[in-house]
């Protein structure tokens, strides 16, 4: 996956993009045992009445390590700005951060672009991360185009932050059907 090389002190960030049930998670939580303790900041923040929603952070929760430090953050640019870690920092994931941003703003009917404060400072806390750091995010561009207009701007806003995060990063990877392909 990384040489040793990639797994010094110094800082490394790493994107990982895939589409649903690619396996883009279960990669990234493996990219981030290579390099020693675990904090995993978790962008969901459940909503009991979504079953459905529920079981699928339950079963991130059940195939984590119980040796990972877990963080429900609806905010990972803050935890990146204000505490440093000695292992590696995992954020799964850059979408839910998104759609939570998006209806903290109250922008689906807003014009594109509304939140681009929030998705500057996320940059930028990546850019300026000192630590390992790993980003799970959805591709989401590769499909038709969305019959709703809060699904085009979503669509739309998630290709900007992952076009900004791939910049910031040193390292990308797309998963397809559970396969790894490098892209930098």
């Amino acid at each position: 996956m990384s040489d040793s090389s990639s797994t010094s002190s110094r800082a490394h960030r790493v994107l990982v993009l895939g589409g649903a049930r690619s396996g883009k998670s279960a990669f990234a939580e493996v990219l981030a045992a290579e390099g020693g303790p675990v904090r995993y900041v978790a962008t969901a923040m459940p909503d009991p009445a979504d079953l459905d929603f529920a079981e699928r952070i339950a079963r991130h929760r059940d195939r984590r390590p119980a040796d990972w430090t877990v963080l429900e953050s609806a905010d990972p640019a803050a935890v990146l700005t204000a505490d440093p870690f000695a292992g590696t920092t995992l954020i799964d994931d850059a979408g839910t951060w998104l759609t939570a941003r998006i209806d903290a703003r109250d922008a689906w009917d807003a014009p594109r672009g509304t939140i681009a404060p929030d998705v500057d400072a996320l940059v930028d806390a990546v850019a300026t991360y000192s630590g390992r750091l790993v980003i799970v995010t959805p591709e989401v561009g590769m499909g038709i185009i969305p019959a709703t207009r809060s699904g085009r701007l979503f669509r739309d806003e998630i290709g900007t932050l992952n076009q900004h995060l791939a910049q910031a990063c040193d390292e990308a990877f797309l998963i397809v059907a559970g396969l790894p392909l490098r892209l930098k």
